[in-house]
């Protein structure tokens, strides 16, 4: 399996990449704070393409769509969304944030994907996860109580479905497949899959044995908590008898930014707080004050709102914590006026984005082997 497949900005004369940063997006569907209004799903859609448009030309790394069965959110078939933004880019990565793979058929997602890799001409990933809503387990007739043996055996097909143009295959949940061809085969020679963990111990093991990139979720608490995943993930690629320092890993986190702290966080928390508190009521969670919530935008909390200095002190803290190769950041949690939208990510390609890989290349260039084995646990 070929590192680079790993790594899309990869340089093939060191195998290093630079750093990455990209947006990903649920494509929200909920009134507007301000307005009282809620656009219609066909301007929403417009509008993100235009995002993804703007993410593009100003350099970002990546854009992902996250599969969700809500009336909150317009994204129930990502790669439709992707496919149409593939014709309006040129070098962004194309990815989901996340397919649910265990309420989906891996060879419908394999050759969704291997189409959108042709379109595309090979900028198309797969990130896979098990999903933190279960609005698709019934949707598409399966039992919750399978909810972690169906990632696992949907997993391993897609690998298989990866790896070869034929196919024998069995399991418990899906017919077999008896040296059956699955078509079409992507552009790039390894379509790149990334398994999204929430935190769970045993998700994390699963992805450093299977040599796949790992993008963590945090979405909550302080930063440091999630160090020992980093490191179980390092530790359970070493011992499967891979190199760590060729899997990338990547922070998945909410945020937003404005020209000043203080306007990136009236457009965020707002409508952060009310979306929150619903799937919170949801869930059996305590409500929380937009106070409580913006302790988050602390050096030391889960968000990244505030001005483009703000971002980038707290994107370098946090790779002194993990060592990581990419971020993805969720720009607004609920509906953020368009406008406000586009100048986030404006900043974040032309403001954060330089300075931040420039000051990243200059540690690793300045690292020594001793420094690199450390950070990689």
């Amino acid at each position: 399996m070929s590192n680079q497949s790993f790594l899309p900005n990869a340089d093939m004369s060191t195998n290093k990449a630079a750093f990455e940063l990209g947006v990903y997006s649920f494509a929200e569907l909920t009134p507007d704070l301000v307005t009282g209004e809620t656009v219609s799903p066909a301007q929403r859609l417009h509008n993100l393409i235009e995002t993804m448009e703007l993410a593009d030309q100003v350099g970002l790394d990546v854009f992902g769509i996250g599969e969700h069965h809500r009336p909150e959110f317009l994204a129930s078939a990502p790669v439709v969304i992707l496919a149409a933004a593939a014709a309006r880019t040129k070098r962004i990565h194309l990815s989901t944030a996340v397919t649910v793979l265990s309420s989906d058929d891996p060879v419908r997602v394999f050759q969704d994907f291997a189409t959108l890799d042709l379109l595309s001409d090979g900028r198309a990933e797969i990130m896979a996860g098990r999903g933190s809503f279960i609005e698709s387990f019934p949707l598409f007739g399966y039992d919750l109580h399978d909810y972690n043996a169906l990632f696992a055996e949907k997993l391993d097909l897609l690998l298989k479905l990866r790896e070869s143009e034929k196919v024998t295959w069995s399991g418990v949940h899906r017919p077999a497949l008896q040296n059956l061809g699955v078509y079409p085969r992507p552009l790039q020679p390894t379509l790149p899959i990334w398994i999204a963990v929430g935190g769970t111990p045993e998700s994390v093991i699963r992805a450093g044995t299977l040599a796949l990139p790992m993008a963590l979720a945090i979405i909550g608490g302080m930063p440091e908590r999630f160090v020992p995943m980093v490191d179980l993930y390092r530790q359970a690629a070493s011992a499967a008898g891979h190199d760590p320092a060729q899997l990338p890993v990547s922070i998945n986190s909410h945020g937003f930014i404005a020209d000043s702290v203080r306007q990136a966080a009236d457009d965020y928390y707002p409508t952060a707080t009310v979306l929150m508190n619903k799937i919170g009521r949801e869930r059996g969670w305590s409500p929380a004050s937009r106070q409580q919530l913006e302790a988050g935008r602390t050096l030391r909390g889960a968000d990244f709102v505030g001005s483009p200095n703000e971002i980038i002190e707290k994107i370098l803290f946090q790779h002194e914590l993990f060592g990581h190769q990419r971020l993805l950041l969720q720009l607004g949690v609920g509906t953020i006026a368009h406008t406000k939208v586009m100048r986030a990510i404006e900043l974040l390609g032309t403001q954060v984005a330089p300075v931040v890989r420039q000051e990243i290349a200059r540690r690793t260039a300045s690292a020594t082997p001793t420094d690199v084995s450390m950070s990689l646990g």
